[in-house]
């Protein structure tokens, strides 16, 4: 893999995580919201789901098909 791709990953990896703390931290200092009424406090809820699930993504393992193993679930052929 080529160094300049894999810097790139781990900066975006970085900066999703400074945001996922940025966030978390705000959340945590927000004076108490009344319950399901805040909608600032429950957008920056969703922004932290949101940028969680992409750092989920990028740190998954891509399944790429190939005509030996098509699916997950066709395990590895040995020739």
């Amino acid at each position: 893999m080529p160094e300049l791709f894999t810097s790139q990953i781990k900066a975006a990896q970085k900066a999703l995580q400074n945001a996922s703390q940025l966030l978390s931290d705000e959340l945590r200092a927000y004076p108490t919201p009344v319950s399901g009424c805040d909608a600032q406090y429950n957008f920056m809820i969703g922004e932290r789901n949101r940028v969680r699930a992409a750092l989920d993504k990028l740190e998954q393992p891509v399944f790429v098909a190939t005509p030996r193993t098509p699916s997950p679930q066709s395990g590895i052929e040995s020739r």
